[in-house]
């Protein structure tokens, strides 16, 4: 696929992401997948998860046509049209008839590295839709990069944190046990942990 655009960080962590999900998530499902970006992880777990359902969005309406793109040169019959979704809007997703309107809820939430590039107020808002959108027993699942509390940080994601927060005051790494605080208030406690490549971590949230 020339012509889409392409993250290479995205092509190298979409399999280590699978082979966690494939040991957490359920035979079959719904998800729905918050910031998709570029969609190579949505095409990817698409093909990779037949029996689960993945609907990509994205809050940039510049990266929908792109998305779109790739979702119909996958043509995965369980990879569905990307829809505009902010998570600071009122409803999800952001046009059209909104999820709890249609009665559709899902069995996950999947959101990778936007946390870090989006301001502080959008875990909340994050933390809220998927406490609203999540099945009984569903999961909310997110990946990125996170300062913990007594793990010494990396270097690298040091100096990705102070790159951060020169491109934007408002972007940076945040401290898992923040994320976990605005999970709690909405309901949501932190299930999982998993290290994985790079400096990044794989957090699994449920009711």
């Amino acid at each position: 696929m020339p012509n889409l655009p392409q993250s290479p960080a995205a092509d190298r962590n979409k399999q280590p992401i699978l082979d966690a999900l494939t040991r957490i998530l359920g035979e079959r499902g719904t998800a729905l997948e918050i910031a998709s970006g570029t969609g190579q992880h949505a095409a990817w777990f698409a093909a990779a998860l037949p029996q689960w359902i993945w609907q990509p969005t994205d809050a940039d309406t510049r990266m929908l046509p792109a998305l779109a793109s790739r979702v119909a040169e996958a043509a995965l019959p369980n990879l569905r049209a990307p829809l505009l979704l902010d998570v600071m809007a009122p409803q999800w997703p952001s046009q059209g008839a909104a999820f709890a309107e249609e009665g559709k809820k899902f069995d996950a939430i999947y959101c990778a590295n936007m946390l870090h590039i989006a301001p502080w107020a959008t875990c909340a808002a994050l933390m809220q839709g998927a406490a609203q959108h999540l099945l009984p027993g569903g999961l909310l699942i997110t990946y990125g990069p996170y300062f913990e509390e007594e793990v010494p940080p990396a270097p690298s994601n040091l100096a990705f944190d102070e790159d951060l927060r020169a491109r934007n005051s408002s972007w940076g790494i945040r401290r898992l046990e923040d994320v976990a605080a605005e999970a709690r208030r909405e309901g949501l406690s932190l299930r999982e942990r998993h290290a994985m490549p790079a400096n990044n971590l794989l957090l699994v949230f449920g009711f």
